[in-house]
């Protein structure tokens, strides 16, 4: 009775963990899910069903032959028997059974060994349970598949009907367990599945499209077999319509039907491959891995930024100045070439520069009046040329403009900030993914020779990142080396914050004599132009070359670290480098902002928005130029030189860290030069254009793999936060402060005559307030929302605790997955853990049988 109760508790416990796994389904890719609501098929039902066979076959009493499994537990149950009933038996077969025995039980403990589930020989209630088991209850082999989905797609064809019970099928409809893990061999079998085939083919025929489609990707057949199976659909489909007369009418539509989804297809086909350098980046991602390809993909999304800058100044600022230009004034430089370098002389007085926009461009009636010319106010040439409602207020709009663009662009950035962190702080479990790779990474739609070769070496490459991610081991170190390597890290980083404050000192001595230079040359009565604007290159040189040779000097300190991990030693390099990248960035603002811009009467200068302007373009072509220089120079002239003169044929390896950093500084650039440069994304539009075929070019032809293959799940994530917080947020504060805070120049640009760049949109307030006063409540806006900079405090708050609570959900739903991950794994140790309880207690019931005939023998 207690072996009984433990018996029947057991089986409770079991059922209850059964139907506990049964309600949750984890797999989001499953065919009910893609069909929704439509689709009458029901997993649950399926194991309803299959529940309901085994309890006919059990009520039944008669042989159950649909359970192979139990068969041959009864015939190994027979055998034991027999060898029970010749235990008392002496002699030679005694001896020999007594040998077979000992060879079986050798076997058995190999088989324990790997698996302690396998070699059992399980009792019938085990079997009964095994059997019933949903993981159990569809049959692997093809002709239980395909009774299943007979079974299916008669479902579907019976959707407006009643569900049948599962009694009111035919035994050869029913889903069958028959041929668990067996093939078929006989030729009955094979004639039957067969027929199966037959039967399914003619249920897939009367499907529709989307149905067919999708029971056909749900079966658990391989490709081939799936591709058979359609093959034989569109035959017969074919011969059923080529056999029966379609009318015309029925059959043009039927082409019509065809054309225009064979046209629909073709226009996807074609604006995909209008996606910008689709083909070049799966060429470097193939051949160089995740960790080369991000750095392609970073620029191509600051091109994107940059073309979305460049249509919103163009459209709202540099299009309606250049149809209404102002009057210029006399004795105009020329072209003199030089320019093109300096972006002084020619330049200074065009649509390119914030000293060549009006404070209001007046209508067309004054322009008629004064004979084709523009009138300014601040000119004060005709003031009674003013009409009652001015065409385009230029200021207001030079100022939204400004500032609605930044603000687009910091929702951008938080957007493609927070989605990126979704998609790279996710659970990525390298033995998950290595098996996807390998299974299920193919895809056989291409037929191509050059994209079946591009894709092989993309997987190629990817199977190689996570086996070096399966198989990087941690490697102990002991107390000395662990001191040691403290010791080289902290030597190697005191290299690096030393090198890097005496380059930023230097860069600050020198921005000084540079201004104390261009006093002297403003008070002297000499003036060489040409000269001059020469003189002003000296300060970018000079930037540019310690942007180009001081990341050297941290590469040589981390080789000297020697990092295990290349991912690690990337994200060393570049936290370096982004801190000389700021620092020079700081230096550079206040130079402008604080020297410049303060008094710039004693260097001479009537516009400093212009001058700050020249300044931003000239850094940004020596950015652009040295890094021509270092491709040259680091990557192509250093690969000749290993091939012919060391006889080597190792290649120069991309630098991620120092390309990156080279365009985070280069965008930070552009963001601090719109509100003086309107035309400056344009230049770092055509820059990073230029940019992205030279080094795609020189990565392909002198750079080789990284010796170590690494995956950078999160590389692009710390791209884009780069982007936001140190370069973005440091151009919004200057660009703020200087419309907020600073003077802007008395007889230049569209806020001439202002105290500061902020009273423009106020003055518009009070003039809408004025000619209505219902508007007031507009201006109190304006003042509490606008003026008020707590406004702007509370708003980057918010976005700072979006994306802050955002990483939270990321890491809580990481935490969740993980723990589910977990309980998965603990459902299978229950199942094998009730599996051997079940096994011990038929084998305790068993025991005393068996001692009762050798009992009675030995009497």
């Amino acid at each position: 009775m207690v072996d009984k109760e433990a018996d029947s508790q057991t089986d409770q416990d079991f059922q209850r963990r059964r139907r506990m796994a049964q309600s949750v389904n984890f797999d989001l890719n499953h065919c009910l899910m893609e069909a929704g609501l439509e689709s009458p098929v029901d997993e649950e039902g399926v194991h309803d069903s299959f529940s309901q066979l085994i309890a006919e076959q059990s009520q039944n009493g008669g042989p159950s032959d649909a359970f192979e499994l139990q068969q041959l537990q009864k015939q190994l149950d027979e055998e034991d028997r027999d060898n029970v009933a010749h235990l008392s038996s002496p002699g030679r077969e005694f001896g020999e059974k007594r040998h077979r025995q000992r060879d079986v039980e050798w076997e058995e403990d190999d088989d324990r060994q790997g698996d302690p589930l396998l070699g059992e020989r399980w009792s019938s209630a085990t079997m009964r349970i095994l059997s019933s088991m949903p993981s159990r209850t569809i049959g692997r082999s093809r002709g239980a598949i395909i009774s299943q989905y007979y079974n299916r797609t008669m479902q579907l064809r019976r959707r407006k009907q009643s569900r049948p019970a599962i009694r009111d099928f035919s035994p050869s409809a029913r889903p069958s367990i028959r041929g668990y893990g067996m093939e078929a061999d006989s030729p009955d079998a094979e004639g039957a599945e067969v027929s199966k085939r037959e039967r399914l083919v003619n249920n897939l025929q009367n499907l529709s499209v989307s149905d067919r489609v999708r029971m056909l990707r749900a079966m658990p057949l391989n490709v081939a077999e799936k591709s058979e199976l359609r093959r034989l659909t569109l035959q017969k489909e074919k011969s059923t319509i080529s056999g029966s007369q379609i009318p015309c009418c029925s059959r043009l539509k039927y082409y019509i039907i065809i054309g225009a989804r064979q046209s629909w297809y073709s226009w996807l086909s074609f604006l995909t491959s209008l996606q910008l350098w689709q083909v070049a980046l799966k060429r470097v991602g193939g051949r160089f891995g995740t960790s080369v390809l991000s750095y392609f993909l970073f620029l191509k999304t600051l091109l994107f930024f940059n073309l979305f800058l460049f249509l919103v100044t163009g459209a709202f600022l540099v299009l309606p100045q250049a149809v209404h230009p102002p009057v210029l004034p006399a004795g105009r430089s020329s072209f003199s070439g030089l320019e093109l370098l300096t972006g002084a002389g020619y330049f200074s007085d065009s649509v390119m520069y914030y000293g060549y926009y009006s404070n209001y461009t007046l209508s067309r009636s004054c322009r008629e009046a004064d004979g084709g010319q523009n009138v300014s106010l601040s000119n004060g040439t005709r003031p009674d040329c003013v009409p009652k409602h001015l065409s385009y207020n230029m200021p207001l709009a030079y100022f939204f403009t400004i500032g609605v663009s930044f603000f687009i662009t910091c929702i951008i950035l938080v957007y493609s900030m927070s989605k990126s962190f979704g998609q790279s702080f996710r659970i990525d479990n390298s033995h998950s993914i290595l098996a996807m790779k390998v299974l299920s990474s193919w895809d056989f739609k291409v037929i191509k020779k050059t994209s079946v070769k591009l894709m092989s070496e993309n997987i190629s490459t990817q199977l190689k990142e996570l086996l070096a991610e399966v198989n990087h081991k941690h490697a102990k170190n002991t107390r000395c080396q662990k001191l040691w390597r403290l010791m080289v890290h902290g030597l190697a980083w005191a290299i690096c914050i030393a090198s890097t404050a005496a380059c930023v000192l230097a860069i600050y001595y020198f921005s000084d004599h540079m201004h104390q230079n261009l006093q002297q040359s403003s008070r002297s009565t000499i003036k060489d132009p040409l000269l001059n604007e020469a003189s002003l290159l000296a300060l970018p040189v000079v930037v540019s070359l310690i942007n180009l040779l001081l990341p050297g000097l941290f590469n040589l300190a981390a080789w000297m670290e020697d990092y295990n991990s290349p991912s690690v030693r990337t994200y060393v390099s570049i936290g370096r480098n982004l801190m000389l990248k700021v620092s020079v960035l700081g230096v550079l603002c206040y130079h402008w902002l604080g020297r410049v811009a303060a008094d710039p009467k004693i260097i001479g200068l009537k516009c400093w928005e212009s001058f700050v302007g020249q300044e931003l373009y000239r850094f940004l072509l020596m950015d652009f130029i040295f890094s021509l220089l270092d491709t040259l120079f680091g990557e192509f002239l250093w690969r000749l030189f290993s091939e012919k003169v060391l006889k080597r044929k190792r290649k120069p390896v991309f630098d991620i860290a120092r390309n990156v950093l080279e365009l985070i500084y280069g965008q930070t650039l552009a963001w601090l030069g719109v509100l003086f440069t309107p035309l400056l994304p344009a230049v770092q539009l055509f820059k990073l254009l230029l940019l992205f075929y030279i080094k795609m070019s020189s990565v392909m032809m002198n750079c080789q793999s990284p010796r170590k293959p690494y995956r950078v799940s999160q590389m692009t994530t710390v791209f884009i936060t780069l982007l936001c917080f140190p370069a973005f947020l440091g151009a919004s504060v200057c660009v703020t402060y200087t419309m907020w805070s600073l003077t802007p120049s008395s007889s230049c640009g569209p806020f001439r005559e202002l105290k500061t760049m902020f009273q423009a949109g106020k003055r518009w307030v009070e003039a809408l307030e004025k000619d209505n006063p219902n508007l007031s409540v507009l201006a109190r806006a304006h003042s509490y929302l606008v003026e008020n900079p707590l406004f702007l405090f509370v708003g980057a708050g918010i976005f700072l605790i979006v994306i802050y609570f955002h990483s939270q959900v990321v890491d809580g739903q990481r935490k969740i997955i993980g723990l589910l991950q977990e309980q998965i794994e603990n459902e299978g140790e229950d199942k094998k853990f009730l599996i051997t309880r079940l096994q011990s207690i038929h084998e305790q019931k068993r025991t005393p049988a068996r001692r009762l005939p050798s009992q009675d023998s030995g009497c």
